[in-house]
């Protein structure tokens, strides 16, 4: 229709576990909110006015908030909630039933952590064409240890030092000992030949 100009309602009925926001309704707050009380699904808040309410989560991801964090909450009469994390330093459990895969195709998968990083399980399996450690140290505990190579063990060491509780065994088909300077025998028994 010519010189009409048609508006079109926008607004819709939003369903939430606290009732139904009706179109129109007004929204009094979005902005931050301190956690006071964390639950399981419900807070306790103290917004930026310093009001105290209650909130409900409504994060995309599951995180469990502490006492401390700062979430952006969006409010009215009809309950307020959680929609986002400011500044928080709880912790994000994502637990699911049943095998997951994570796979990066034609990336790379990189795992990091600013303290840390853990890995758990049960049996940890491996698979590589080339793996590289680099570390500053490394510290392993073993009950048994078995390492088998195929075709080369090469170690370079500024100091190698081994301490063996029970006996010593080395076997192969010929041996070279090579130093530049003295090598030192003792023992109660030496037995050669």
């Amino acid at each position: 229709m010519a010189g009409t100009a048609h508006v079109m309602d926008t607004t819709a009925r939003v369903r939430s576990p606290l009732g139904i926001v009706e179109p129109g309704s007004a929204v009094d707050y979005l902005g931050p909110a301190t956690v006071l009380e964390p639950t399981r699904c419900d807070l306790v808040i103290e917004l930026s006015g310093g009001r105290r309410c209650p909130a409900r989560l409504a994060l995309a991801s599951p995180y469990a908030p502490v006492v401390g964090d700062i979430l952006l909450v969006i409010g009215g009469p009809g309950g307020h909630y959680a929609i986002g994390v400011l500044d928080g330093a709880g912790r994000t459990v994502l637990s699911v039933p049943g095998d997951i895969d994570v796979h990066a195709v034609g990336g790379s998968l990189r795992l990091s952590g600013d303290k840390g990083v853990q890995v758990e399980g049960e049996s940890i399996e491996m698979r590589s064409n080339k793996l590289q450690v680099i570390a500053g140290a490394v510290v392993e505990k073993f009950t048994t240890a078995y390492q088998r190579v195929s075709e080369m063990l090469s170690l370079r060491a500024g100091q190698r030092h081994t301490v063996v509780d029970g006996a010593s065994f080395e076997k192969s088909k010929s041996a070279t000992l090579l130093t530049e300077e003295t090598v030192t025998i003792n023992g109660k028994q030496v037995h050669l030949g």
